[in-house]
């Protein structure tokens, strides 16, 4: 477990060992934590929890004196946690499910068996549990997270630029820290619109391929099936974010000027979050939705194409049945028929076939002619 001490004008780690757990956060007078620095982050991973549950509880209440309770330490400990927020009467709960990226994706569920793009395949998750004490802010993770290791690596390089500018401050507090890193994580998913959006078109032209059937109905099936998990889970982060939301404006003292103007950012950062999330949530959808309208112009195509074969061999059809007609009635066994003995039978035969192809035809000209012209009418 790692150790920062966040300040106004800069962040030191100070890596945490077995031999140095207690009074790091301690309430002396001369302790340089109350002195120098507005905040703690206390940053552990998932490995280092499962370990030992219940000495690392015992190791948090040591540092900041509020024991977590048994429940959601189950919570924090279960890997397949959806996003929830939970408060309690000494601090509050966010599990928050992530993008596992890359390295992070080594202890995620195996989706070899299924047949979806690569694309489709990073929409693998892990939690991150965040825990809001007083003045500590405590965040359980994966061994390899790149967002929490991104801000890691810029609280330790920070240098104070300009004071007038926020975007060069470091995170007033821990509730702002956390929702940083709860941004970034979200525009993990955002990246993923235009590769999703590309792997759609590739769909819809695999469709919509007159040329060649399309075939691959499982990978399709496991596609709709993937696209619809990230729906739930962007919904899970939403009700999460608005929940923490309402916590804030129910709950955030605010009545000094400072502390009205500290609630504000936080309500501020609050609502990008879900802003964030709100857009990928609704680009899931679109893709749902298009995906389906693929579908169904697909079937549509088919059925079509189907339908002009048939309406072909109904013509065939109607064709040869004046043929198969004439040829029927002359085929009878009688001893005095028409044309039976005479030279000429067989081609009088002949041209009454024929006369009856032209006459066929001329009424599927006329047929056609007068529906053209009552489109045209119409128009």
């Amino acid at each position: 477990m790692d150790i920062f001490y966040i300040s106004e004008t800069q962040a030191v780690l100070n890596p945490m060992s077995n031999s140095s757990s207690t009074d790091l956060i301690g309430d002396g007078e001369n302790d340089i934590t109350q002195q120098a620095y507005r905040y703690v982050w206390l940053d552990v991973t998932h490995e280092e929890v499962a370990a030992d549950p219940d000495a690392w509880r015992s190791q948090i209440e040591e540092l900041t004196g509020i024991r977590i309770y048994d429940l959601h330490l189950k919570d924090i400990c279960n890997l397949n946690h959806p996003s929830n927020f939970d408060p309690a009467q000494d601090y509050e709960l966010v599990v928050f499910q992530k993008l596992a990226l890359n390295a992070e994706a080594q202890n995620t569920r195996d989706t070899s068996k299924k047949k979806m793009p690569a694309v489709l395949q990073r929409l693998q998750t892990q939690p991150v549990s965040f825990l809001l004490l007083d003045n500590t802010l405590v965040t359980v993770r994966a061994k390899h997270s790149r967002t929490i290791e991104g801000m890691r690596a810029r609280l330790q390089s920070y240098k104070p630029k300009d004071s007038y500018n926020l975007s060069s401050r470091l995170p007033a507090s821990p509730e702002d820290l956390m929702l940083r890193l709860l941004n970034l994580m979200v525009d993990q998913y955002l990246d993923l619109r235009q590769p999703l959006t590309t792997q759609l078109d590739r769909w819809q032209h695999a469709l919509l391929d007159p040329r060649k059937p399309f075939n691959n109905w499982v990978a399709l099936l496991d596609s709709r099936v993937e696209l619809r998990k990230l729906e739930h889970l962007c919904e899970e982060q939403y009700d999460a974010m608005q929940e923490l939301r309402d916590h804030f404006v129910d709950t955030y003292d605010a009545t000094s000027t400072e502390l009205s103007r500290a609630k504000d950012l936080l309500l501020v950062r609050t609502n990008d979050v879900m802003e964030h999330i709100n857009r990928v949530l609704n680009h899931t959808r679109r893709l749902e939705a298009s995906l389906e309208s693929s579908v169904q112009i697909h079937f549509a195509a088919v059925a079509h194409k189907t339908s002009e074969t048939m309406r072909l061999l109904t013509v065939i059809t109607a064709l040869f049945m004046p043929l198969t007609l004439i040829t029927g009635i002359f085929g009878m066994n009688f001893a005095k028929m028409p044309w039976i003995n005479d030279e000429t039978g067989f081609k009088w035969t002949i041209g009454l076939m024929g006369l009856s192809v032209f006459l066929f035809l001329i009424a599927l000209g006329l047929q056609s002619y007068f529906r053209n012209r009552d489109d045209r009418s119409d128009r």
